[in-house]
């Protein structure tokens, strides 16, 4: 091995990181026993950040851009390793790069209802999932308090943090809101930008910044849905009378083409129906005046056959009995 092959081990130039993979937020640069040479060169592609450490301490933080490793560029680093002005050595010192790319299509939810109060349906127990958006804003509060001095730091080691933080906030962003849940569900994106509004302190103070908060769904469980639907059902029916109205309405065309045999079963229910909703109406009605009719008024008794289901005389032409609905062959 020749002197400049053993130098050339020896001391580095060049500090850079090409970012071969996704979901890495930090990596430090590998020096094994190396040492930086004075002079060297330092490239910070854009969407990332980089920052000596000496010794567990924070020295100088680099943007994007290409820089030459001198006591003029490091500061800090010259004051913690007490470097002259014109220091000219190869040095030792920790380098890490931090990605600072938007981390898109992040996953939240909640594993199980959250409860929270609501002012139509007091307490409710509601689920909640979307996507968020974040990135490296502080590399220096993101290595204090996230990432350490650890080789390589990724994402999915902090997904689980995040996602816990937001679903522990979440029942209290819902309930200072106070939103009732239908209006919730009608104004997600509204929602979202709220709840973005009061997780970003909770992000920056790991050196993140939120960049997006989106409520893809909120929902109630199974069995709460079912009542919420009965209640939806019950508005949309309004007047009782009227839908019963409608209701043998639609039943009358299908009676009348099914005339004799099952008819008859669908005359009964639609005579039940016509009873019921005209025991209603007469509920309603003052009574009349004037004598009762005479037992036994009605048709001519040579007009008159009796029903097949009740057995009251009936009009030989009525196809319905006018007493039980029953349908007449």
């Amino acid at each position: 091995m020749s002197i400049r092959d053993f130098v050339d081990k020896q001391f580095i130039k060049v500090i850079d990181w090409s970012e071969p993979e996704n979901g890495v937020l930090a990596w430090r640069f590998p020096f094994q026993d190396m040492e930086i040479m004075n002079g060297g060169k330092l490239t910070v592609r854009e969407s990332q950040m980089a920052m000596f450490v000496n010794e567990g301490r924070v020295a100088d933080v680099f943007a994007p851009g290409l820089y030459t490793l001198t006591t003029h560029t490091l500061p800090l680093l010259t004051d913690l390793m007490n470097w002259s002005k014109e220091f000219k050595s190869p040095f030792k010192s920790d380098v890490y790069f931090f990605s600072t790319r938007v981390q898109v299509d992040q996953h939240w939810g909640t594993a199980t209802p959250v409860t929270i109060r609501d002012q139509e349906f007091g307490a409710v127990r509601l689920r909640a999932y979307g996507i968020y958006a974040y990135h490296i804003a502080d590399p220096h509060v993101f290595f204090n308090k996230v990432s350490g001095t650890r080789d390589i730091y990724r994402v999915e080691e902090l997904e689980g943090q995040l996602r816990n933080t937001i679903v522990g906030r979440i029942a209290d962003t819902f309930a200072s809101s106070k939103i009732p849940f239908l209006d919730m569900a009608a104004n997600q994106v509204a929602l979202g930008q709220k709840i973005s509004d009061q997780m970003k302190p909770a992000f920056a103070d790991f050196g993140l910044a939120l960049d997006s908060f989106v409520v893809e769904s909120l929902s109630l469980p199974d069995e709460l849905q079912k009542i919420l639907d009965q209640r939806i059902s019950m508005g949309m029916i309004g007047d009782m009378g009227r839908y019963t109205q409608f209701e043998v309405a639609q039943s009358m065309p299908i009676a009348a083409a099914n005339e004799g045999g099952g008819a008859a079963g669908v005359g009964v229910g639609l005579g039940a129906g016509l009873t019921m909703a005209q025991q209603m109406m007469n509920a309603m009605k003052p009574p009349a005046g004037g004598p009762a009719p005479a037992a036994g008024g009605g048709a001519p008794v040579g007009d008159t056959k009796f029903c097949m289901s009740c057995g009251k005389p009936i009009a030989r032409p009525a196809k319905f009995c006018p007493e039980c609905g029953a349908a007449q062959g």
